[in-house]
């Protein structure tokens, strides 16, 4: 065993059979470390809270605090991976569920955001929802003279800079459409992180999943 913070190889069992560094002098749980290594090769493995929770038999509340940390730690990430990166190219996104798409009026609860291609990856930027403008529309009577304008709008004048039709954007945005689906009922003020998850697990291989999680959470969670 090494020690999860240095990786130094020296360690002393202590009475509360807990491990201390001899190098950086942190002290860690194996059996803590252990349980925490098997809820985020779940969380990678795209398994639910509850299918998490069942599969190790650890507490519903305690798996879904983990994973809304996950998901606060991979933004965090992403937002630092992405800094001084130069952006091959980008286009836009408006993101409804299936179940909305039927009523014009629902275009206000869409998603947008923006997709930037850089290296090999994406980097998704949440622009402002349209709701916020939805009240003065319908109060005003002019509802249906916004929806109108507002998709000869997306047709024609969509912000985009891609190189052609199929592309690294096209495949996260197909990668993301198949993604959401198994989550209900996301609440806008989640709807980022929810992304965000996407974007990380579309970028990074399952075993780069689990290795950065390890990383960015161990530390701080032992």
């Amino acid at each position: 065993m090494k020690c999860i913070y240095c990786n130094n190889e020296k360690l002393y069992k202590l009475k509360s059979a807990q491990f201390k560094c001899s190098k950086c002098k942190k002290k860690f749980s194996p059996k803590r470390v252990e349980k925490d290594l098997s809820i985020i090769e779940s969380f990678c493995e795209n398994l639910s809270i509850n299918q998490t929770s069942k599969k190790l038999s650890i507490n519903y509340v305690s798996v879904k605090n983990r994973y809304e940390l996950f998901r606060r730690l991979i933004a965090n990430h992403l937002e630092e991976s992405y800094r001084d990166k130069t952006v091959i190219e980008y286009d836009e996104y408006i993101y409804l569920p299936k179940s909305k798409k039927k009523i014009k009026e629902n275009i206000f609860d869409a998603q947008n955001f923006l997709t930037f291609h850089y290296e090999d990856k994406v980097y998704n930027l949440l622009m402002t929802k349209l709701n916020i403008h939805k009240n003065q529309f319908l109060d005003d009577g002019v509802g249906d003279a916004y929806f109108k304008e507002f998709s000869k709008f997306m047709m024609y004048n969509k912000i985009s800079k891609t190189q052609k039709r199929e592309n690294i954007i096209t495949k996260f945005w197909l990668f993301f459409e198949d993604s959401i689906l198994k989550y209900k009922g996301i609440k806008d003020e989640n709807f980022f992180y929810y992304l965000k998850e996407i974007e990380f697990k579309f970028n990074y291989e399952f075993e780069e999943q689990i290795e950065i999680l390890i990383d960015l959470y161990l530390p701080l969670n032992t």
